[in-house]
């Protein structure tokens, strides 16, 4: 493989694997030397309609014949258009984008304040919710907050079963990830967030829902909310949305208070209209066809999966708990041409695009027997 580290001057904040990657389409990666990867990661759950996917694609390239940037002081037809459907598709709602999931859960804390007029956030050990210095503070990960403590302060953390305990007059917002993604792939009861959003009501907070990883069709519904049953006040967006193209949303419900006023909050760059047209084209993309095959392609993978391991998840948002380190099983994989991830010591998590085929998912789990043995 071609050597990366040779090739770049990038400030070491990833561990990156000895692989350069080129070309893609679909389901499928090359690299450098021109070997093919069946891509079961996605980008981190990002690329879910599968590289180069005709509909974002188009979007795209035909809005860059016509605009790029104007700035938010100006409205553009896709970024309206855009906030119109999400609007829809969630029940009634208001939109500001921007650019990445850790700068909605950034607005979504700002939100809560300006609104409540309290301080404290509770959110679940085991989270994550980002590493900008907010998102990071509400990560219930002592691991990844350590080295920049002090952090913003107000963060409580709770159990799933310990929320009643940690929720009061004094919560501006109850933060929950319907699955833990980065924690481990640990799907959250529906009866947890409906108790979630019980405290919330009953004390005067807001109940917020991190589908960073699991919304735009990846759970086998538009937002892993409706899968659920339970309705949050706001919720944060970002990967999918745009099939590869940087773009984050918080989406407030049309019966939460809006809060913010002009000059509350921005984002130079959010609402982009190249981003938002691939955005639209994504959203026009996940019809019911799409979320069925979503919900039977991942029936298909927690059941011949199984004999790797604990399999956890929801939709195509999956873990398979390993009887040994999973950083090598993910090195080894990707000398199989199968690029997968990690989400603990030993879990593996498989995030492949939306429109994987059956026979794709039928190949990743042969390579994925070569691997293990």
């Amino acid at each position: 493989m071609t050597n990366v580290a040779s090739l770049s001057k990038l400030l070491p904040t990833y561990a990156r694997l000895d692989v350069t990657f080129t070309d893609g389409e679909g389901s499928w990666l090359v690299d450098a030397d021109g070997k093919r990867y069946l891509d079961c990661f996605a980008g981190i759950a990002v690329v879910g309609l599968g590289h180069r996917h005709p509909a974002p694609l188009a979007a795209a390239h035909a809005q860059l014949d016509r605009l790029w940037h104007v700035s938010n002081l100006y409205s553009t037809e896709p970024m309206q258009k855009l906030s119109v459907q999400l609007s829809d598709v969630f029940g009634g709602a208001q939109a500001f984008f921007c650019n990445s999931g850790a700068e909605s859960i950034e607005s979504a804390l700002k939100w809560a304040r300006k609104v409540t007029g309290r301080r404290e956030v509770v959110a679940l050990e085991g989270s994550f919710h980002g590493r900008t210095f907010g998102a990071l503070s509400v990560t219930g990960q002592p691991a990844k907050r350590a080295a920049f403590e002090p952090l913003v302060p107000g963060a409580v953390f709770a159990t799933p079963g310990t929320l009643a305990e940690h929720v009061g007059p004094q919560t501006a917002a109850i933060l929950l990830e319907p699955v833990q993604g980065e924690g481990g792939v640990h799907p959250l009861p529906a009866e947890v967030l409906a108790e979630a959003r019980a405290l919330a009501d009953a004390h005067g907070a807001l109940l917020i829902l991190d589908e960073v990883q699991t919304g735009v069709g990846r759970s086998g519904a538009f937002f892993a909310w409706q899968r659920l049953g339970v309705k949050p006040h706001a919720v944060t967006l970002a990967k999918g949305l745009a099939n590869g193209l940087p773009i984050g949303a918080l989406l407030v419900a049309d019966d939460a208070p809006t809060g913010f006023e002009p000059g509350d909050h921005a984002s130079t760059f959010g609402g982009n209209p190249v981003t938002c047209a691939a955005a639209c084209a994504v959203v026009e993309t996940i019809d019911d066809g799409l979320l069925a095959q979503v919900r039977s392609t991942s029936a298909f993978f927690t059941g011949a999966l199984a004999r790797f391991g604990e399999v956890r998840g929801l939709g195509l948002l999956l873990a398979v708990e390993l009887d040994r380190p999973a950083a090598p099983v993910v090195e080894r994989a990707l000398e199989h041409g199968l690029v997968i991830g990690s989400a603990g010591e030993r879990t593996l998590r498989l995030t492949p695009p939306l429109t994987i085929s059956a026979d794709e998912a039928a190949l990743a789990v042969g390579l994925l027997g070569e691997v293990l043995g």
